[in-house]
């Protein structure tokens, strides 16, 4: 892609994000970051992420 593209592409981006209602782009941010996975997932992996939660769950029975 060459850097004319470039600014094109992200110009357009910009303006196109720009022309929303800010409460569309509140709502939209929101959504982004109910869907995102949670911390220990993303850094950790599935398997930590499991015992963390059986450990957790088991805590709170207590």
């Amino acid at each position: 892609m060459k850097t004319n593209d470039y600014v094109k592409y992200i110009t357009q981006t910009f303006v196109q994000y720009m022309d929303q209602p800010k409460e569309s782009r509140k709502k939209m941010r929101q959504e982004r970051k109910e869907s995102r996975a949670s911390f220990w997932y993303r850094w950790f992996g599935i398997l930590p992420y499991v015992v963390y939660t059986e450990v957790k769950k088991r805590n709170w029975r207590r």
